[in-house]
């Protein structure tokens, strides 16, 4: 099971990192022709978003592998639980309903790892 929680935060950590950056280095012209709603934000919250995808990215492997503060590895989970959740929302008001679909996959998977983290094999 610790393996398998371990592939999932490595994945997740990949996926939020990648997504985080972009929106971090990308002007929002170059997002906007990627992300559509973006257009509904301005551009210091999508920057916030961006910073909070990627400071989630290493709460889930940092506090994991060095063991300072280990709890901070489900509660990164917790806050990219969040994150979907809103991102789901902002989907579901632009009627963007097949992003859903990937907001919630990753939704469950940061789920995964905070329950097995707080429960089945707590760090």
């Amino acid at each position: 099971m610790n393996t398998a929680i371990w592939i999932v935060q490595i994945l997740l950590a990949l996926a939020f990192a990648a997504a985080g950056g972009i929106k971090l280095t990308q002007p929002k012209e170059k997002l906007v022709t990627r992300m559509k709603w973006v257009e509904d934000f301005p551009v210091s919250t999508v920057k916030t978003i961006g910073t909070v995808e990627i400071l989630g990215a290493l709460g889930l492997i940092l506090p994991a592998l060095t063991g300072i503060l280990p709890l901070l590895t489900p509660l990164a989970g917790i806050g990219l639980m969040l994150v979907m959740l809103g991102a789901a929302y902002t989907h579901i008001r632009r009627g963007e309903y097949p992003m859903i679909t990937v907001n919630l996959f990753l939704l469950v998977l940061a789920a995964f790892v905070a329950y097995g983290r707080f429960v089945a094999v707590p760090l």
